[in-house]
């Protein structure tokens, strides 16, 4: 750990305030009587109003242990979205710069609270989707060095997945009881999949993790990769994901208005395709579910989703 660090007292503080989000059963979109049940993780309790900030927290909180992160030098990465805003507050909290690349279309809602941190959005054309934002990040740290910046790099930071591995899955276990037979959710950096997953799987190797994933290329599911992969030091996907379930945007959507109607969970689009994907999934086997809701769906209601409701 680097010594007289000034920043390493308050991110202790924060630790505090991200995680221990509750878990709720869906009964209305899988009824007991189906044989069935789904615990959801409502991630949108945290500060940042995502289950990012967990990772972030991790990612700088390691860097400023080994000194990777140091007065003066500003915080840069690529998001399409959560993981900005999550930077962004935490680097407001630190007092530590942050600069973000992220794809034009992001909601408005997520281009405003980045904003309202502090943090410096550089928007990048929606035609080259997250891998545009990635390329002229990288491209920046490139130009300013490490001196500059500090690229926490959430695609290949293994403290991501540790995050999940060490609270999320811990936090699912407690709450269901560790009643849980399929752990399913989306990919985005794969950081929640895989740590969770791992987990999991060394408390029970007979729960069985389910990737859920877009049909196609063009979809409209926000922060989910469709040519997603892995690359996190220590966590296998091939020991961890046993199977993969393909959701459409459209039946995404629909999922995720019963989930606001009927189940009373204001939520962002990734847990309407998670829940779709688990409902899909529990049509053919029967048992227990557990999934993460990522996100609130408040900074989304500027969106045609959210308009038609």
């Amino acid at each position: 750990m680097e010594k007289n660090n000034p920043y390493l007292f308050d991110v202790f503080n924060v630790l505090s305030n991200i995680g221990q989000t509750k878990t709720v059963l869906l009964n209305k979109i899988i009824p007991s009587s189906t044989g069935s049940k789904l615990y959801a993780k409502t991630e949108g309790q945290n500060p940042g109003g995502s289950v990012k900030d967990r990772p972030v927290l991790y990612m700088i909180k390691n860097a400023l242990e080994k000194g990777l992160l140091k007065k003066n030098m500003a915080i840069i990465d690529s998001s399409s979205g959560n993981t900005g805003i999550s930077y962004a507050m935490i680097g407001a909290f630190l007092g530590i710069k942050v600069k973000i690349y992220a794809p034009s279309n992001m909601s408005e809602e997520r281009k405003k609270i980045m904003r309202l941190y502090g943090a410096e959005l550089i928007l990048t054309p929606a035609e080259e989707s997250h891998d545009g934002a990635i390329k002229r990040s990288m491209e920046e740290y490139a130009r300013g060095g490490k001196d500059l910046y500090y690229m926490p790099d959430q695609y290949n930071n293994p403290y991501n997945p540790l995050s999940h591995y060490e609270t999320t899955a811990i936090e699912l276990l407690e709450q269901t009881g560790g009643n849980i037979d399929y752990f399913a959710t989306g990919i985005g950096t794969g950081g929640t999949i895989l740590g969770v997953g791992k987990r999991l799987k060394e408390y029970n190797d007979k729960i069985k993790i389910i990737a859920v994933v877009p049909d196609n290329e063009m979809h409209g599911i926000e922060g989910w990769k469709y040519n997603y992969s892995f690359n996190f030091e220590g966590f296998d996907h091939n020991k961890i994901i046993d199977d993969f379930i393909k959701v459409d945007t459209e039946g995404s959507y629909a999922m995720l208005k019963r989930i606001i109607k009927e189940e009373g969970l204001l939520c962002g689009f990734s847990s309407g395709a998670n829940v779709c994907g688990i409902s899909k999934f529990a049509n053919k086997y029967k048992g227990n579910y557990a999934t993460v809701l990522p996100d609130t769906g408040s900074r989304y209601l500027s969106t045609r989703v959210f308009i038609d409701l």
